[in-house]
């Protein structure tokens, strides 16, 4: 439940910025991924199942909106007042016995993870699902340092085994079928470890056991431990990690050293704010009334769990995010998934298109934030979504993902002042909008004067028999898949002044 970790091929940009390399922006990459019939029927299947699941599980709860509600305040409240949380939590982390770094980007965070794990001696780590060491790309960098990285979870297992990249917040292999995995772990179990049995099948059983049997050896020699956190107590210092296997139970028990990457929006006040989450999480993501596995932890002790933690707190981009206003809602968001299983364009377009940890309508919002619009990926997410607005109804903290959508449109194409690494910039508007800008500036001039407004519309609605059914030039791509709207032969002013209001419509009617 808690985010995938990153596998496959590598996917940092500069700076370790999340970026996978060679990503063609969004249009381009979901033009492709729409010709793939077996992705599409996978992700069809795989979002309808979890979306209806997850509907009937919130509908069990009288009290869903108040829930709802209060998980918004709560991580509005935190995000208003996050320094203070975050010192508090260092404090309790220190006091419990844990040891807490600060990383400001990501080579920052994989330059202390790796440091960490060779003073351990140690050239293996276990790792749980775990977006924000996804996020930086921590399995390379421990990779280029000699030290190799297993992920367990079984989602995250089959895309490293299959040197494949996460699609999906919650189910990183929603793009593969039984077949696929079965394949996958045939050809390439023995060359990580314990091979495949003889005979396996595509049963969900069958997969599941061979998995098992694989990651066993894995967990019983593995004296490093990585993961994240889904929530960080500030009162406290406890953090928690919720799953579905229990594959993460096991990386936060065994070993020896036990390193946490958190980015630094995860915290919250108190013991009792998990009270609201843990209810909304778990219906969110799986459906579940409650999560299998829900593991918390509070520094060290002598007779139970790691000898050694460290907490690795994770800027990469957030504090710059908190500045916007608008976007920071975004660092709400609690990782459960339940917005891409409701989007049409995830649905078509599946998760790799979005050249970003962080797909579907989450992604679109936050890695622009995160990353900057700099990139030609990055600037065409905002745009990757037809603001149907269903994200922002299932969202179990209230994001409204369409007006941050727009405003992130309208810096694109307009520029304007944004934060990028704690200094206020000016961006440029974005090259290839010319023209959206001309046809705003002219709806801008003709909203701001009433009679040129009125007079557009007199002329459109003479002219209207001479109106082509599908735009030239850009607006060729628009009218492409959508019919050009009709104009009336009476706007809807001059018939209410025609009429009186609707008084004497001509027809005998009042």
């Amino acid at each position: 439940m808690n985010g995938p970790g990153m596998s496959g091929p590598a996917m940092n940009g500069p700076g370790g910025s999340g970026t996978y390399l060679g990503m063609p922006a969004f249009p381009k990459a979901a033009h492709e991924a729409v010709r793939n019939a077996t992705l599409r029927a996978n992700l069809r299947h795989a979002t309808h199942t979890i979306r209806d699941k997850r509907a009937r599980a919130v509908a069990e709860l009288d009290d869903w909106d108040a829930l709802r509600e209060a998980g918004r305040q709560i991580k509005d409240h935190t995000l208003r007042h996050l320094g203070h949380y975050l010192v508090q939590l260092e404090e309790s982390v220190t006091a419990a016995g844990g040891t807490v770094h600060w990383a400001a980007d990501a080579d920052e965070a994989n330059r202390i993870v790796t440091r960490l794990v060779r003073e351990t001696g140690e050239t293996e780590v276990v790792k749980v699902k775990s977006m924000a060491t996804q996020e930086i790309g921590l399995n390379e960098a421990l990779e280029e340092a000699g030290i190799r990285a297993y992920e367990t979870d079984l989602a995250e297992l089959i895309v490293q085994l299959g040197e494949d990249r996460p699609s999906h917040i919650l189910v990183p292999a929603i793009h593969r079928n039984r077949g696929e995995i079965r394949a996958i772990f045939e050809r390439e179990m023995r060359r990580w470890g314990r091979p495949a049995p003889d005979g396996l099948t595509d049963s969900p059983r069958d997969l599941a056991e061979a998995a098992r049997l694989h990651l066993r050896e894995k967990f019983l020699r593995a004296k490093v431990g990585v993961s994240g956190a889904n929530f960080m107590v500030a009162e406290t210092g406890t953090l928690v990690v919720v799953e579905s296997e229990g594959n993460g139970r096991m990386c936060l028990t065994l070993p020896e050293t036990l390193i946490s990457v958190v980015g630094i929006e995860k915290v919250v006040p108190t013991w009792r704010d998990l009270e609201v989450f843990l209810q909304t999480l778990p219906r969110s993501s799986t459906a579940e009334r409650m999560n299998p596995y829900t593991s918390t932890w509070t520094g060290t002790t002598d007779t139970d769990g790691p000898r050694a933690f460290h907490l690795v707190l994770l800027d990469n981009g957030r504090a710059d995010t908190l500045a916007d206003e608008v976007g920071r809602q975004a660092l709400r968001c609690i990782r459960c998934s339940a917005c891409l299983n409701v989007c049409p364009v995830y649905e078509r377009a599946g998760g790799h298109a979005y050249g970003s940890v962080y797909p579907g309508p989450i992604g679109a919002i936050l890695s622009p934030q995160l990353r900057g619009t700099a990139s030609e990926i990055d600037a065409s997410l905002p745009y990757a979504s037809s603001l149907c607005g269903a994200c922002y109804e299932v969202c179990p903290v209230a994001i409204d993902i369409p007006e941050v959508l727009v405003h992130l449109r309208e810096r694109i194409v307009q520029g304007g002042e944004v934060t990028r690494r704690g200094v206020k910039v000016t961006l440029k508007p974005a090259k290839g909008h010319a023209a959206e800008r001309a046809a705003m500036r002219a709806a801008g001039l003709a909203f701001a004067h009433p009679g040129v407004l009125r007079a557009g519309r007199r002329l459109a609605s003479r002219t209207r028999r001479f109106h082509p059914r599908t735009l030239p030039g850009p607006g060729r791509a628009w009218t492409a898949t959508r019919e050009l709207p009709k104009v009336p032969a009476e706007s809807f002013r001059d018939w209410w002044q025609r009429t009186g209001g609707g008084k004497d419509d001509g027809r005998g009617g009042k």
